[in-house]
C-alpha cells in the first residue's frame, strides 16, 4: 500500500555538523506519521539539534546532510528561509522548554496566539478573535477573553506552557515538536501538560515528536520511543516495551528513573567505555 508522504516527516541519513566540520548528530534515519513518538537520551545527545533541523532553525553555522529531509512531501534540504517561514505554523508547531524566553514580553496574549492566523491564513479581525479565543479555551485556560489581554509575566508557568501549545497549534499543522516542553514545570503541572498535550494532537490526528528525558512520561504518552546517545540513535522501540528494554543504555535510563522504589538506594551506573567501543563496532 502507498504512503502518503505528504503526512510524513522522513530522515534518512541525517547529519549535523559544526563550522570545523564535527558531527553533532550522526547519520541517523527516522519516520514521524500521524503517531505520538519521544525522542530521549542525556543533554547533549543530540535531540533538539534533531528537532531545530526539522523546523529550520538551525544556527547558521551548522551544516545539515541527509539522503533524506522531507518535510509533509516537501524536501526540506532544498527550503528557502520564505519557504521555511510558511510549514512553520501552517505544517509544523513548536512548543519550547520555557514559556519566560519563547514569549514575547512586550505583546499581549491575543497577539501573539493570534500571530500564526495572520501569517498562514485570510481571517477578519473578528474571526481571529473568536479562533483565538476558542484556542485558549481547547489548551484549559480559563476566561480566554479576558487571558488574551495579559501579558506573559501575568501568567504562571504553566498557564505560559497552555499559551505556547495554543501558538502552535491554531494554524492547524499536522505535526508538533515539543521540546523539554514541562522542563520548567512542577510535577504535577508536568503530567497536566503532558496530557494536555497528547489530547489535543490525538483529536486533531496530528504527528507529534516529544523531546524528553523522562522515560517515565514518555512511557505513558507516547507510542514509539527512540534513544539518542552521542548524537546517534541507539534504539527504538514501542513505549510499551520500556520497562523490558534490551539494549544496555535504554535498560539504565529505564532503571535510573526517580521512584518509590529506589528512594536511598544507589541507581545503576552505565558502563560507558562498553558502550563506547559497542559503537565503534557497529
Amino acid at each position: 500500500m502507498a504512503t502518503d508522504s505528504s503526512a510524513q516527516i522522513v530522515a534518512d541519513g541525517l547529519t549535523i555538523s559544526s563550522a570545523d566540520g564535527i558531527a553533532l548528530v550522526k547519520n541517523i534515519s527516522f519516520t514521524l506519521g500521524r503517531e505520538r513518538v519521544a525522542l530521549v537520551g542525556e543533554s547533549g545527545s543530540g535531540k533538539s539539534l534533531t528537532a531545530r533541523s526539522l523546523m529550520g532553525l538551525l544556527a547558521p553555522s551548522l551544516q545539515v546532510q541527509a539522503n533524506t529531509l522531507s518535510i509533509a512531501g516537501e524536501d526540506a534540504l532544498t527550503l528557502n528561509e520564505r519557504r521555511w517561514s510558511q510549514l512553520r505554523g501552517s505544517q509544523l508547531g513548536m512548543v519550547m522548554q520555557d514559556p519566560k524566553y519563547a514569549l514575547n514580553p512586550l505583546r499581549t496574549i491575543g497577539w501573539q496566539v493570534a500571530e500564526p492566523l495572520k501569517l498562514h491564513g485570510r481571517f477578519s479581525r473578528a474571526e481571529i478573535k473568536e479562533k483565538v479565543c476558542d484556542m485558549l479555551d481547547a489548551v484549559g485556560l480559563p476566561q480566554p477573553a479576558e487571558q488574551m489581554k495579559r501579558y506573559p509575566h501575568q501568567l504562571s508557568g504553566g498557564m505560559g506552557q497552555r499559551v505556547m501549545l495554543a501558538m502552535a497549534l491554531i494554524a492547524e499543522p499536522r505535526f508538533l515538536i515539543a521540546d523539554e516542553p514541562t522542563s520548567a514545570l512542577d510535577h504535577a503541572m508536568r503530567d497536566q501538560v503532558l496530557g494536555l498535550i497528547r489530547n489535543l494532537v490525538e483529536q486533531r490526528n496530528m504527528g507529534l515528536l516529544l523531546i524528553s528525558h523522562d522515560l517515565q512520561q514518555v512511557s505513558e504518552h507516547c507510542e514509539r520511543v527512540m534513544v539518542m546517545y552521542q548524537g546517534e540513535v541507539l534504539d527504538q522501540l514501542a513505549a510499551a516495551d520500556l520497562p523490558n528494554a534490551t539494549h544496555p543504555y535504554t535498560r539504565t535510563l529505564w532503571s535510573c528513573r526517580p521512584n518509590k522504589s529506589t528512594r536511598g538506594k544507589p541507581l545503576p551506573v552505565l558502563d560507558r567505555e562498553a558502550l563506547a567501543r559497542g559503537l565503534s563496532h557497529d
